[in-house]
Order: C-alpha cells, then structure tokens, then sequence
C-alpha cells in the first residue's frame, strides 16, 4: 500500500520561527524536498503577511521554484483572496483550512464555521474551473486551544457537509497537538463513509503524533502531512508546537511495510540543510540519529 506525504515544512514548519527565510530560500527548500522524492509540496502560504511576516512573499516563492514534474506543488488559503493569489501564482493545488470551532475560526480568520464552510463549497467549486486540485483541511479538529475538547460529532457534521462539494479530500488536523490514537480511528472511519479520501495532519506537541499517524493509516488514511526536521506550530494556537517529522514518518512507514517512493537518505539531508539554515537543531530525531536498513 503507498502513502502519500505532504511536506508543509515550506509553509507551516517555516511560519511560527523566529528566523524568517527568504522566498529564494523556500523556494530551494521546495526543490530539494522534490528532489528527495516528496510527491506533494505545500509550498506557501497566500495569507496577509502582516499577520504572518515569515509567510511574505508567497508569489516570489512559486516564481523562484524550478519545478519537478513530479510534484505537485501546494498554496494554503484562508479566504477567497488568498484563493485568487494562489491561483494567480500557479500553484497546482489549493488547500483551504478552517478551525472547526466558532473562538478559533473568529481570531483566525475573522468568520464563523458556518461561513468558512459554504467558503469551502465556493473554493471547490472555482477550483473546478481552474483545473487544480483542491482539499480542505478541518483545523483543530481533535482539540481547540480556546474552547477545549471538540465532540467527534461535531467534525462529522462539518465534514458532511464539506464532503457534499466534492473536493478531492478532507484533511483532519490536530493543530494543538491533543490527539491519541482512538479519536483518530474514530473521525477516520467516520469521514471515510462520506466516500471521500481522507488525510490526517499532526502535530507532536504531546508525543502522540507518530501514534496517530499508524493509527490514520490502518483505518484507511492514504494522504499525510508531515514537516521536515519536525518543524511547525500555529502563531494563532498558543504553545502549538512542531509537525511531525517528515523524515521520522518515511523511515516507520517504510518498516511497516508502506511505499512512500521518497529517497529517506536524501531526505535526511534536507533536514539537516534546513537545521543550519533556521541555525538551531530541529525537533525531529532521524536526521540526527540517522537511517537504519
């Protein structure tokens, strides 16, 4: 069975650091993730960057890039602007995200779940027409900073009715990092009736990531995101910390019997290359432990 990933270290990994790289040096990070294999890119971020400066400059990024025909290369929307931006700036794939609960939802992206669910039925819908894929990612979805516990039926609901547009997926994200391994299987298996494929996104903030992510994939997740080096963290979630590592998540999948097609030694090397360029050691463990066959 494969597995796809999706390396956000260009975009999420990189937009809660306290050192803000270059548009030409995201744009290389993109290139050597490509490089190493990674199918699925999710390259920049078309926010305001008042609001997220380490994000400015999204449509240098896509420019810069030299391009691998064998990855799709990604632009995270919050709005119907962003949408435009995004596809202005070719990206090959939009994903719209929106915190699942009403506080988190208003100080993120000034709206209600109501609202930023019939905004995901337009953005589907425009993407469409524009011939790019299109996923839609339902944030805090295990756990919200502000409100607390989110019912699995809550997400179901939303997912239902964000499911009904068509797009090409709905990722679960644990953005504070609260998740354990029985909620995941129960909002996979949940979303999976919808007849929808279904990707989960991680953070490790509490040590549970990597034993979400086998429990997505033996209830029937195919997609993955994950950021090298274990980089990461919301600027609007307080004390969210880093994804799980890209690098981390290759080598377990590959010893349990998964296809990546990712190369985890080039990999391995791309962790390390962005450890010296943020110049602090990264949370994930594999680039400094190294592989084992």
């Amino acid at each position: 069975m494969r597995i796809e990933i999706v390396d956000v270290g260009p975009r999420d990994g990189l937009q809660n650091e306290d050192e803000t790289l270059s548009p030409e040096v995201r744009a290389e990070l993109c290139e050597k993730l490509a490089a190493a294999g990674v199918p699925r890119v999710e390259a920049a971020s078309f926010v305001n960057p008042k609001r997220v400066p380490q994000m400015a400059g999204a449509e240098e990024v896509m420019a810069a890039i030299e391009r691998s025909p064998a990855t799709s290369y990604a632009g995270l929307v919050l709005n119907e602007k962003g949408y435009e931006r995004a596809i202005e700036a070719g990206v090959d794939e939009v994903r719209y995200a929106f915190p699942v609960t009403e506080t988190f939802v208003q100080r993120n992206q000034n709206t209600t779940v109501a609202e930023a669910t019939q905004l995901a039925a337009r953005l589907v819908e425009r993407a469409r027409l524009d011939g790019v894929r299109v996923s839609i990612t339902l944030s805090a979805a295990f756990g919200d900073p502000f409100e607390g516990r989110v019912e699995p039926e809550h997400v179901l609901r939303i997912a239902g009715s964000v499911a009904a547009s068509g797009p090409d997926e709905i990722v679960l994200a644990d953005t504070i990092g609260v998740g354990v391994p029985n909620q995941v299987r129960k909002l996979v298996e949940g979303v999976a009736t919808q007849g929808i494929t279904v990707g989960c996104h991680f953070h490790d903030t509490r040590n549970t990531g990597m034993a979400n992510a086998v429990a997505a994939v033996e209830s029937g997740v195919t997609v993955l995101d994950a950021s090298v080096g274990g980089t990461g963290g919301c600027p609007f979630a307080p004390r969210a910390t880093g994804n799980i590592a890209t690098e981390d998540l290759v080598y377990l999948l590959r010893n349990m019997g998964y296809a990546t097609g990712i190369d985890l030694d080039a990999l391995i090397e791309v962790a390390t290359w962005l450890s010296q360029q943020l110049d602090k050691e990264l949370p994930g463990r594999l680039h400094k432990a190294g592989n084992f066959v």
